[in-house]
């Protein structure tokens, strides 16, 4: 159920992009339908601060994603924005720790495998992308290549990714993912 909830979501977030403007369904019937897809996210609105003296990463593709569906039960929602920095990656991890620790433990992952000896927090998170055993990144259930900070619960975490430096900066990226609940968990 998750595959196809999952695909379905990714399938109708880009249809609900229409002139820049969020789009909702809703049916009379008792079942609503929520989709909406655009390029509004901010650092506030993944719920973390943005590093100080950051600017907006700005590439071929868009710079930030908000997308959202929601039907019944079902919920799932990305907010992701870029930045880059001239700081040191090091820094710019150290900076979002303490932020990071009020959704939960801050799990730190390096190329998708935890560093250290916590391999996963109390809540459950962990540093791979497949919760329950489906939802995958890039064919892979690990989501990173990169080094990342992750926070929350397997539904609802944030992550804070680094991306690999080039030309002496630090690109960075800021995202707040929840993911439909588990069909094993209820």
């Amino acid at each position: 159920m998750r595959n196809f909830s999952f695909t379905l979501a990714l399938m109708l977030a880009p249809a609900a992009f229409v002139a820049g403007r969020a789009v909702c369904f809703a049916q009379d019937s008792g079942f609503n339908l929520d989709v909406h897809a655009n390029s509004h996210a901010t650092a506030e609105k993944v719920g973390l601060p943005v590093y100080p003296g950051a600017t907006i990463y700005k590439d071929k593709d868009d710079s930030s994603a908000d997308l959202g569906l929601a039907f019944g039960d079902f919920h799932f929602s990305l907010l992701a924005v870029k930045y880059v920095t001239s700081d040191p990656a090091a820094k710019v991890l150290e900076f979002y720790r303490k932020p990071l620790s009020h959704y939960g433990e801050v799990l730190e992952c390096l190329d998708g495998k935890p560093v250290g000896e916590r391999a996963k927090t109390s809540s459950g998170l962990t540093c791979s992308s497949e919760q329950g055993d489906h939802v995958q990144v890039n064919g892979s259930p690990d989501s990173s290549n990169d080094h990342e900070l992750r926070a929350g619960t397997p539904q609802r975490f944030r992550i804070v990714g680094i991306e690999r430096a080039e030309n002496g900066s630090t690109r960075f990226g800021l995202v707040y993912l929840e993911l439909p609940r588990d069909d094993k968990s209820k």
